[in-house]
């Protein structure tokens, strides 16, 4: 497969704005190609013959922006992307009521196919030494997000439970992602009510990893069933896992006491929902070291190929889909993981439309670091999603987003300053933090009726 490769002669020169070639939507349209839009608005969930002053594909650009400004209010994030089909607008088209309208009428589905058009291209692209012995590496994982408090998004979105009967403070929702490890852009994803398990939505979009690839996993995604589809998805697709405790199985050979391979059986259960899962079922378990404590991983890889020690530290790399959830809820959210929207339909627009906006600063950040011959990675996603904001304010005061130039191209060659050292991540267990509470805790007192 062929690297992709940006327009490297546009990087290191500062290009005279009156030079520069006028952009048709947005400052990401060389991201986005406007038939992708186009097409996106066709998806509304109500759609109309007459163009109106706020129309969906300014609204759509506003969606994206609410991820950029998530401190400031939704009409604010309007005025500073001009977002109107005539320019400024004035109070009364930017009231509260009429934005919250104008996105009701753009509905969720245009923003999540746009999300899944853009990601299922960029997140697939291959960047020079950005595989591991030849294949690309990805992760799944998942999050929670939560919501406002009310009827409606409580009785569909469900919360969870405490250790008492009482029920979390906000309503839930989860959200699976499948990401480019090295890229971190996000290639699929899934959103879903609270009680929805993780497995069934990983495996919704499990169809998108291509050949030559090998997936890192947490333990929660322990699943014959989804497992062993990755392998049959296509040529040389593999997988990685941490082991189950306790779990039974039948040592095949003892060719090293840290690299066996071994024999497990199928759960009735798994059987059950898919019968074409055969009774047993080969993996690899690799052992190692941290901290003087034995950790084993399960995987699909051969030995033949993949050295123990290589393998071990492949699944290290697992972390970094932490690390893009982590610039999400911290960097573009603001720590603010409650997200704004209070009808269902405008919960799951506003979320298509943050991990958009996420993946539109990761690729312009992973041209910028193959610009400079580096890691897609290196760039700090903190500083580059800053820098991209500020443009955006910059930009907004002369040009709507109808007529805003190509401006992210040039700003490339200066963005050495954004590049972050490498550390090695610490290893120290994960624990679940107390919330903070300015009130003493009775652990004696009875569960809420």
């Amino acid at each position: 497969m062929d690297f992709f490769m940006p327009n490297t002669h546009l990087f290191g020169d500062i290009i005279d704005e009156s030079a520069i070639e006028l952009a048709q939507l947005s400052t990401f349209c060389e991201h986005i190609p406007t038939e992708w839009v186009a097409q996106a608005t066709g998806l509304s969930s109500k759609a109309t013959i007459r163009r109106r002053r706020l129309p969906s594909d300014m609204v759509l650009w506003l969606v994206v922006g609410m991820a950029f400004f998530r401190n400031e209010p939704i009409a604010e994030v309007a005025r500073r992307l001009n977002i109107c089909a005539e320019g400024l607008a004035d109070e009364k088209l930017l009231a509260k009521s009429a934005i919250t309208e104008a996105r009701k009428r753009l509905g969720k589905e245009a923003m999540s196919w746009l999300f899944k058009q853009c990601s299922h291209k960029w997140g697939l692209e291959r960047y020079p030494q950005d595989s591991w012995n030849g294949l690309q590496v990805f992760a799944v994982d998942g999050a929670l997000f939560r919501t406002h408090d009310n009827d409606e998004l409580r009785a569909y979105f469900g919360s969870g439970n405490t250790s008492t009967n009482r029920q979390t403070p906000f309503p839930m929702l989860r959200l699976v992602t499948l990401m480019n490890v090295r890229s971190h852009v996000i290639v699929d994803g899934a959103i879903s009510p609270y009680r929805k398990g993780e497995i069934p939505l990983a495996k919704s979009f499990m169809e998108q990893l291509p050949n030559n690839s090998v997936t890192l996993l947490d333990k929660g995604f322990y699943g014959a069933d989804l497992l062993l589809g990755i392998n049959q998805l296509g040529d040389n697709c593999h997988w990685l896992i941490p082991a189950r405790k306790g779990l039974k199985y039948t040592l095949l050979d003892d060719n090293d006491s840290h690299d066996k391979l071994i024999e497990m059986k199928v759960s009735p259960q798994a059987r059950k929902k898919n019968p074409n899962l055969p009774e047993t079922w080969e993996v690899r378990a690799v052992t190692y070291q941290i901290d003087g404590k034995d950790k084993t991983i399960f995987t699909s890889l051969p030995r033949e190929k993949f050295s123990a020690v290589d393998v071990a530290n492949l699944y290290h790399e697992r972390w970094e889909i932490e690390l893009g959830y982590r610039d999400i809820k911290s960097s573009m959210q603001n720590n603010a993981i409650t997200l704004r929207s209070k009808k269902v339909e405008l919960v799951y627009q506003e979320l298509w439309g943050l991990m958009l906006g996420y993946n539109l600063v990761r690729r312009e950040a992973s041209l910028a670091a193959v610009s400079h011959n580096r890691a897609p990675n290196e760039i700090s996603f903190k500083y580059a999603c800053q820098f991209i904001a500020s443009q955006l304010k910059v930009m907004s005061k002369a040009l709507s987003p109808s007529n805003t130039p190509k401006r992210l191209s040039a700003l490339r060659g200066d963005l050495t300053v954004l590049f972050k050292e490498k550390r090695p991540r610490p290893s120290r267990p994960r624990v679940v933090k107390i919330n903070k509470s300015r009130y003493p805790v009775n652990r004696k007192a009875a569960p809420l009726k």
